[in-house]
């Protein structure tokens, strides 16, 4: 009761503050001012969603929430399967785009089809990711659309550069950063076993990992409305329209053109937000107390301390604490954004950027690769035979620190969490999921008395390797005295682990897939998603973890056992060996079905044809009928 009353004094104290911030003279009054029953709804809200939380850490529970996260996880994987991969015939793939995109494919889609199934492709109907992404742009006509194009690559600031398709071949364009060449020969590996089905087309590649366009809520909305709705046509042309090279315009036709402001070591939050609704948590709140566990933030994607909705997880919309618990936040490394709907093609993305997600290079010539074998003396041995720990080993590539904000940043988090933690006058107190002390089957928070990785005798090996990288002013001196660092290890020694942490750096994780890959169990945490994501499932293929990390120590314990010193707390956490290999094999076994290099290619041949689309004159009058 005393935490609810807590929460319920949050809720006022938020609304004194909106209220005061709406006042005349306020430099952060909008420019419409909403309704009063907007506010009182938002207080009631935050007021909700704290006693929610805390109702859930203060209950007896009957169960351990992972065992239904995973058994839910399942059920959803299968469905999404079955929706994902309906059609066995081309004429039965036409009809089901027809059905779940309200329109015709594009020309070429029987060469996509014959091309993916020739490649044994699990996913033959479920590419929505592609379809979101692009909805936007039919709110821009193709002119606009080439124009853009052009305009992005017309500046060496813009960091974006060029591939051009012409009579069924690819090319690099004329103006590239030679330090990125690696990625943009990438890209023309990925396509080069399709190039001759596409139409002539010019291809815009963000050269950073961050993305770079956030269009505003309402302008976002009015454009994704013009590609919504059904444009089904009894009758279309199956051909390309005529002389596409000639309406794609030349490097001399346009002058030097940015669209980009440099933010780079500038917290970003509110550049990205700015998509979330005018009525959202992220909009209405303009700064959050860092010290402060927002656990009303974390609600709307959890049970209790685990984290239920992936998804959710990762939009801003909710979660204003999130601009002082990430380095893409805090203070990007290289960041030069927009708020205009531009036609670039990024690796990944967070939640609220308009950028078109397109399969990484990274991983598709094999950047970072899983290459267990004995003969090299990296065995992947089987789960059960795997060292009991939760192993991690990075840079702190995740954004350049100024002014003590390393102290926010998921990587230096866990790498602290890991290493220092005590509970002391100035450390939070976590609540961990442990069998109830007196009541046999069943489970409670508690609160330990001490350090919580001695006291459950959990193992965890996280270190920053090699030093501090990318900090200013006196925050790499800072870091070298808070932490300890390890040596350079071979990438394939972390099989020899069976809980492996993924944790996003600058964008999203490129290590994430190789450990989908092998036997061990991955904790992913991060913001970022990839194109990939619509097909995973987590608690079915991965393990997912707050960025706030909360609930860490409480879903290792899970897994991992909690064999605690006695006299220390009452119960003890058995291990969950059976259901860490259940996850770690299945999302083994999914990988090998679905995130393969055909997969990727398969991807991006779809997501051209769909661009060459909407880059055509004439793209209202062609599709493929079957």
């Amino acid at each position: 009761m005393a935490i609810y009353l807590g929460f319920l004094f949050i809720g006022a104290v938020f609304y004194m503050r909106v209220q005061a911030n709406l006042g005349v003279g306020s430099s952060q009054r909008p420019a419409s001012r909403a309704p009063s029953y907007v506010y009182a709804t938002l207080v009631l809200l935050v007021i909700f969603l704290g006693w929610s939380q805390t109702s859930q850490t203060t209950k007896v529970l009957n169960s351990h929430p992972i065992d239904l996260l995973a058994k839910n996880a399942s059920v959803q994987s299968n469905a999404w399967l079955e929706q994902a991969s309906k059609s066995q015939t081309l004429t039965e793939g036409v009809e089901e785009y027809r059905r779940r995109y309200q329109r015709n494919p594009p020309p070429g889609f029987d060469a996509w089809y014959n091309y993916a199934k020739s490649r044994l492709s699990v996913v033959m109907d479920d590419y929505d990711t592609i379809i979101e992404d692009l909805r936007p742009f039919w709110g821009l006509s193709p002119a606009q659309i080439r124009l853009l194009s052009r305009q992005v690559v017309s500046d060496p600031f813009n960091e974006v550069s060029e591939l051009v398709v012409r009579n069924g071949s690819a090319t690099l364009g004329p103006n590239f950063l030679p330090t990125h060449r690696w990625m943009l020969d990438g890209v023309l590996d990925l396509i080069k076993n399709f190039t001759q089905y596409l139409p002539d087309m010019d291809l815009a590649f963000n050269l950073n990992d961050e993305p770079r366009v956030a269009v505003p809520y309402r302008r976002l909305q009015e454009l994704r409305d013009a590609g919504s709705g059904n444009h089904i046509k009894s009758s279309v042309s199956h051909n390309w329209g005529k002389d596409r090279a000639k309406t794609w315009l030349k490097p001399e036709d346009v002058e030097p053109t940015t669209f980009f402001k440099d933010h780079s070591r500038t917290n970003s939050f509110s550049i990205g937000s700015i998509a979330c609704p005018p009525t959202s948590y992220a909009q209405r709140v303009h700064a959050w107390d860092a010290s402060r566990l927002c656990t009303s933030c974390a609600a709307p994607h959890s049970n209790g301390v685990f984290l239920s909705n992936w998804t959710l997880s990762g939009s801003p919309c909710h979660q204003p604490d999130l601009r002082n618990l990430h380095g893409f936040y805090l203070s990007p490394a290289a960041f030069k954004p927009s708020h205009e709907l531009l036609p670039i093609f990024s690796q990944s993305k967070v939640e609220g950027y308009a950028d078109i997600l397109y399969p990484s290079p990274w991983n598709y010539i094999d950047k970072v690769k899983y290459d267990a074998n004995t003969s090299n003396n990296h065995p992947d041995p089987p789960f059960a035979e795997k060292e009991n720990t939760l192993f991690w080993r990075g840079a702190t590539s995740e954004g350049v620190s100024r002014r003590g904000s390393w102290k926010g940043m998921s990587r230096q988090r866990a790498v602290h969490l890991a290493n220092n933690l005590t509970i002391d006058s100035r450390s939070p107190a976590l609540l961990i999921l442990l069998p109830h002390p007196s009541l046999p089957g069943k489970y409670a928070y508690q609160n330990l008395p001490s350090d919580p990785i001695s006291a459950l005798n959990l193992s965890l090996n996280i270190s920053i390797v090699n030093g501090i990288a990318r900090a200013w002013d006196n925050d790499g001196a800072a870091q070298d005295a808070e932490f300890g660092f390890a040596p350079q290890t071979d990438f394939q020694d972390h099989w020899r682990y069976r809980f492996l942490l993924d944790v996003d750096g600058a964008g999203y994780s490129g290590r994430f897939l190789a450990f989908l890959q092998s036997r061990s169990l991955p904790f992913r945490s991060g913001i970022f998603r990839a194109w990939w994501d619509g097909r995973l499932t987590a608690w079915q293929h991965f393990v997912p973890v707050d960025v706030r990390l909360h609930g860490l120590f409480s879903t290792l314990s899970y897994f991992m056992g909690a064999a605690t010193p006695a006299g220390t707390i009452e119960g003890i956490m058995k291990e969950h060996l059976a259901a860490g290999e259940e996850i770690a094999e299945a999302g083994r076994l999914w990988a090998e079905k679905v995130l393969r290099k055909e997969d990727m290619e398969i991807y991006m041949f779809r997501l051209l044809l769909e661009w060459g689309r909407l880059t055509d004159d004439k793209r209202d009058e062609i599709g493929f009928m079957g």
